[in-house]
């Protein structure tokens, strides 16, 4: 296979390499045919490939080398420069040519690490689009992260009196403790920017031009905002409240940017609620929620954190040759790590056998674990643990550190 390959890439390059020369042959003799030649010409053999007053044909030219078509000397220098610029051009495509060669040679020849019996592997990369779904994880631009719990139709989605459903649903845990306000002053904002620009676009929907500058001259507060509207004709100005339908651009540092003034002089423009939070009733039912509920605009994104990649499940599999214990992770077939905080809430709940079985059986218990298997191809539910390896590591590091550490069986309990 290699050495078919290689006569593959080795005819491509002739073929590449004959054209080109075919094209720079075409262009020097329509130079140099049927010019005199001033000076001799010789190769490296002192071989003579053109005498001194011979008349340059293109035959002549086919004989030669073509590294030495630059070298023809003749009595018209803009035609000797003209030569020069076409071989040089030749000879910079042809060592491109045989570079490209020589690496497509290379890398042919290194060769895979391949499975036994395997003589080529040929790898498809097949691009899927991958939906939201649950488990996905998603997060904002303040470090507001979490994983996606429900997806339900549009239809049971909470509502506001106008009808318009909102999107997602965010627990407000996430804000509490987390130093992430930023995300609550998004929101507010967002949704003041929105509703001016549904105001704008309606406005401008109407055909009511001078409404609209009023409207984007309170929208933009600022030096030289005035001026910049006002020089707009009416076509402009109309063009902008419709470009704003989805809101009006706003930018502010989380800190010292807007007061709570401003944002709140912001809400009363776009006829909202000074408290940023309105009324939902709940999709399914109708009925109103018991409390208001914040409602805005926030950017969101999907993290590459997507849970086809993510989801496992061990049964059996590899474990660690110290410890005894299951490998962790994805890629080893690991299993799910019990740590410390996990072994609080177990003694917490005082759910000592479901502790012991973690901790022996379930992990790097050796013995015990052969023992559990055979228990349940033989339809037994019998739980013996036994001893942990990782007592046995312990009492190694501790017979490093020059402290014998040995079991003693008493005859009572060898018994």
């Amino acid at each position: 296979i290699e050495d078919e390959g290689k006569r593959h890439l080795e005819n491509d390059r002739d073929d590449e390499l004959r054209i080109i020369r075919q094209s720079a042959l075409a262009q020097i003799s329509v130079l140099l045919e049927g010019k005199e030649a001033v000076t001799r010409l010789t190769d490296d053999t002192r071989k003579v490939l053109i005498s001194k007053g011979d008349t340059i044909s293109r035959e002549l030219l086919e004989q030669m080398p073509p590294s030495y078509w630059a070298e023809v000397k003749i009595n018209d220098e803009t035609s000797e420069e003209e030569v020069s610029r076409v071989a040089d051009a030749m000879n910079a495509r042809s060592n491109t040519i045989n570079a490209q060669f020589d690496a497509k040679i290379e890398r042919l020849s290194q060769g895979d690490e391949l499975a036994p019996g395997v003589i080529k592997m040929v790898k498809v990369f097949v691009a899927i689009k991958r939906r939201l779904q649950v488990g996905d994880k998603m997060a904002g631009r303040h470090g507001n992260k979490g994983v996606v719990s429900r997806i339900v139709p549009i239809e049971d989605m909470p509502f506001m009196d106008d009808g318009t459903q909102v999107d997602v649903c965010l627990n407000p845990l996430g804000v509490p403790s987390r130093m992430n306000v930023g995300q609550i002053l998004e929101t507010h904002l967002g949704w003041a920017a929105r509703r001016l620009g549904e105001q704008l676009h309606d406005l401008a929907g109407k055909g009511d031009c001078e409404a609209v500058r009023v409207l984007l001259k309170t929208s933009y507060e600022g030096e030289g905002i005035a001026g910049f509207v006002d020089g707009l004709d009416d076509p402009d100005a109309m063009l902008l409240a419709l470009k704003a339908a989805r809101g009006i651009h706003i930018a502010t540092p989380v800190f010292d940017g807007a007061t709570e003034d401003e944002i709140f002089a912001l809400f009363e423009k776009a006829q909202l609620s000074e408290t940023g939070q309105c009324r939902l009733r709940d999709g399914k039912s109708g009925h109103p929620f018991d409390m208001p509920v914040t409602v805005g605009i926030m950017y969101v994104l999907k993290l590459h954190h997507l849970v086809d990649d993510k989801i496992h499940a061990r049964s059996t599999g590899p474990y660690s040759l110290v410890t005894q214990q299951p490998l962790g992770g994805k890629a080893q077939f690991g299993g799910q790590r019990l740590g410390e905080m996990e072994v609080w809430a177990l003694e917490a709940y005082g759910a000592a056998y479901t502790l012991q079985e973690m901790l022996t059986v379930k992990s790097d218990d050796v013995a015990g674990r052969t023992r559990m298997y055979e228990a349940i191809v033989k339809n037994e539910h019998s739980l013996e643990p036994g001893l942990p390896e990782s007592f046995n590591v312990m009492v190694k590091e501790l017979q490093s550190l020059a402290l014998d550490v040995q079991l003693i069986e008493t005859e009572e309990e060898a018994a």
